[in-house]
């Protein structure tokens, strides 16, 4: 099965699979729990689910970002009550865009566990497809699967902290041509404009803007290798995708950069997990804006 994406038929025909737990992914920044209430009205069959807030970040701080990465020990003890261990192949999925699905994906394979995919698409692809929902409520839906002991192995190289990332700035290595800073917010936000989620608007000084929603078709399923490979080319500007930084407003769209890159043969990249909303928690970082 892939390790990055897999499509709404490849995935109904294994649903019955004891090594496969489905994650329902879905959120909405504006309304916390609506991703859970739509769980509850439907899911694809066996779904269990995440919450971006409660099960897929940890505790908020005043130095944090809005989603700054769990604790590895709780984060291990979830994905274990969810019945996942090292034989299991997850896949991730929210409402289409992937956009959430994705920091599900990178936080597995930041923990050392390569077998995770997003089912590009999301609920929506799979409703195109008519493929069945569980619509039972779920007091009667299928309660979870047999609890398994996850072993997390965590990659410290795969994580870029806001004192590194500092250090890097103020030694001109973003601005070079040995590093990049890759934003995956709108061209608005990035530029200081329509600012709406974050108190203070711009970007970090050097940084280049590629969008998620660039990684996407008009019908929210991922672009095919070639074409995805020849944009991140153009944000990357000759630089080695095993030097570029993957940042966004809080460190979750910034993931489906790092999916996206995967899908393109571009590996190595690293996340800034604080991203955005954690740099401008001390006024004295730089930042910049279009004008």
């Amino acid at each position: 099965m892939s390790q990055t994406l897999i499509t709404p038929q490849q995935l109904a025909v294994r649903l019955e699979d004891r090594d496969l737990a489905v994650i329902d992914c879905r959120f909405d920044l504006g309304r916390p729990q609506w991703g859970r209430e739509a769980y509850a009205s439907a899911r694809i069959p066996h779904a269990l689910y995440a919450h971006l807030d409660h099960d897929l970040s940890g505790k908020t701080s005043p130095s944090t970002g809005r989603h700054p990465l769990p604790a590895i020990d709780d984060l291990a003890d979830r994905l274990g009550r969810w019945g996942i261990d090292a034989q299991v192949h997850v896949v991730a999925y929210d409402q289409g865009s992937g956009a959430h699905a994705a920091r599900l994906w990178w936080l597995l394979r930041w923990l050392g566990h390569t077998r995770v995919a997003v089912l590009d698409g999301g609920l929506a692809g799979w409703q195109e497809e008519k493929l069945p929902l569980d619509t039972a409520r779920i007091s009667q839906a299928r309660a979870g699967r047999p609890v398994r002991r996850f072993e997390p192995r965590p990659d410290a190289d795969m994580v870029v902290s806001t004192s590194e990332l500092e250090r890097l700035i103020g030694e001109g290595e973003i601005a070079s041509a040995d590093q990049v800073l890759i934003d995956a917010r709108s061209a608005e936000r990035f530029a200081g404009r329509g600012e709406t989620i974050d108190p203070v608007a711009g970007h970090i000084p050097g940084a280049r803007n590629h969008p998620f929603a660039d990684n996407l078709d008009s019908t929210g399923r991922f672009l095919d290798r070639g074409t995805l490979r020849e944009r991140f080319a153009k944000t990357l500007e000759g630089v080695p995708p095993d030097a570029a930084i993957c940042m966004c407003g809080s460190g979750v769209t910034a993931c489906h950069n790092l999916l996206a890159m995967e899908v393109a043969g571009l590996e190595g990249a690293r996340l800034y997990a604080g991203s955005w909303s954690e740099w401008i928690r001390d006024p004295s970082r730089p930042i910049a804006r279009d004008a």
